[in-house]
């Protein structure tokens, strides 16, 4: 199984590992089919850029990290609603936010690290909502490496979840962050740090930020994870950069946007290289990504013309020259 930019797709070598889904998030097209071109055509009218497939060069690569996509289309429904209710009766439907932020903990726990679906592989009526889930599932991802305590990782996850529910509330002459925090922290089942994380998470460590200009230990912790999860899913999937590339843009964040603490610790549990992806090593040989064991900036590989597969880990002169971006 791979992540493959739908120009890339080919019918005759490819199947559909994921299904793909429409505006209402019902299958458009079932896991295990190919692509008619209308149906492709179709797919890239309503935004979708990327899919997920298998085919002979995948063979064997499961993506484990990645997040059960039965799981994620639940909750982009639920945030979807709950921004409608904002947006229309002014109030939220706490219970099932709340159930929600349980499943969402439930399901980071059971991995070692989080590979997201890139937003862009729905129809483009979906992305805020799945940014919002995305945002929580890193939020949470580096939360509990950074053991924060169970009881407060529901925060977390809350905070990140909402943390642009401001922008479904139309209020003339003030930013989505205050406007996020005034609504959240008048709701007494809302932890007022789960609020501070919308107010805070567009400020950085340099004090450059907004919308109060705030700086290093002033803005909490769960707010700057907030913060690098936000910019982590905004690069890779609005601005469609490759994930080695968004790590590479976020550690010259370091001391600027974020503390040096936060971006070492997103080195050690995000990776850079997610499986499915081509390379060519300083060998000149071609390989394919295979799997995230132990370290997460030193995969695993699978040499293209030979099968065998490596860790870099085990062999620490092998690097990774380029990123093929194309098939």
């Amino acid at each position: 199984m791979r992540l493959i930019n739908i120009d890339d797709y080919n019918p005759i070598f490819m199947q559909l590992a994921r299904p793909v889904f429409d505006r209402q998030r019902r299958v458009l097209l079932a896991a295990g089919r190919t692509i008619h071109p209308v149906y492709l055509e179709r797919l890239e009218s309503i935004g979708v850029r990327y899919l997920l497939v298998e085919d002979a060069l995948s063979e064997g690569i499961s993506m484990d990290e990645i997040v059960d996509a039965t799981t994620w289309i639940a909750a982009i429904e639920i945030i979807q609603k709950a921004f409608q209710d904002v947006a229309q009766k002014g109030n939220l439907p706490i219970i099932t936010l709340q159930k929600l932020v349980s499943n969402l903990v439930e399901e980071v726990s059971k991995r070692k690290a989080i590979i997201l679906f890139p937003t862009t592989s729905l129809a483009e009526d979906l992305r805020e909502y799945a940014h919002a889930v995305n945002v929580a599932l890193l939020s949470l991802h580096l939360a509990n490496k950074k053991q924060i305590p169970p009881n407060q990782l529901k925060d977390v996850g809350m905070g990140a979840l909402l943390h642009d529910i401001g922008n479904a509330i139309k209020v003339s002459d003030a930013g989505h962050p205050l406007v996020g925090f005034n609504f959240l922290r008048n709701i007494r089942e809302i932890s007022l740090l789960s609020a501070h994380m919308a107010y805070q998470h567009h400020e950085k460590v340099d004090g450059t930020g907004f919308p109060r200009g705030i700086a290093e230990d002033q803005i909490h912790e769960f707010a700057q994870i907030c913060s690098i999860a936000n910019m982590y899913d905004n690069l890779l999937s609005s601005q469609e950069m490759p994930p080695h590339e968004v790590m590479e843009y976020i550690m010259t964040k370091a001391g600027t946007d974020f503390s040096m603490e936060l971006v070492q610790l997103f080195v050690e549990v995000v990776p850079s290289y997610i499986p499915g992806t081509r390379v060519i090593m300083n060998n000149g040989r071609e390989a394919i990504i295979t799997k995230i064991k132990g370290s997460m900036q030193r995969p695993y590989i699978r040499f293209i013309e030979s099968g065998e597969e490596v860790s870099l880990v085990s062999n620490p002169t092998l690097l990774i020259k380029e990123v093929l971006q194309k098939g």
